[in-house]
């Protein structure tokens, strides 16, 4: 995430102010690790809101099906056949557990969105404007 640039001469008669120390370059591994880690929660996320938003539509139509019908329901990568009723138990349940992986999800998020802010101060205090956190 740091950008090589070229130090004028004045620069280089400061000497240490822009040398990349070793707890400055673990704070940039931390922060590149922690940004990966970022992206990859943000797409499981949205791939469960997904899953949320398909749930709620199948919900929906059960609710026009016949008591006495038997509704196939997926489970895995087969379907069964089960009762109305069971089968919008199933679905309430699954429901409520991809609404807690949501919400753990989004809690993992926003703490790596608070060690990412801390690690941008504290680098961006070091280098100024020759390192380039932005993403």
């Amino acid at each position: 995430m740091v950008q090589p640039r070229m130090l004028s001469r004045a620069e280089e008669s400061t000497g240490d102010e822009n040398e990349v120390r070793r707890e400055d370059q673990e704070k940039i591994n931390r922060f590149s690790r922690l940004h990966q880690r970022e992206s990859v929660l943000e797409e499981q996320l949205k791939a469960k809101q997904k899953d949320k938003e398909d749930l709620e539509e199948v919900s929906m139509e059960l609710e026009l099906a016949d008591e006495d019908e038997l509704v196939p329901y997926k489970i895995g990568d087969s379907f069964f056949q089960l009762p109305l009723a069971d089968a919008q138990s199933m679905l309430a349940t699954s429901t409520e557990q991809i609404d807690a992986d949501v919400a753990k999800l989004e809690e993992s998020i926003s703490e790596l969105h608070e060690e990412l802010q801390q690690l941008k101060v504290a680098l961006y205090a070091r280098f100024g404007r020759s390192i380039n956190l932005e993403t």
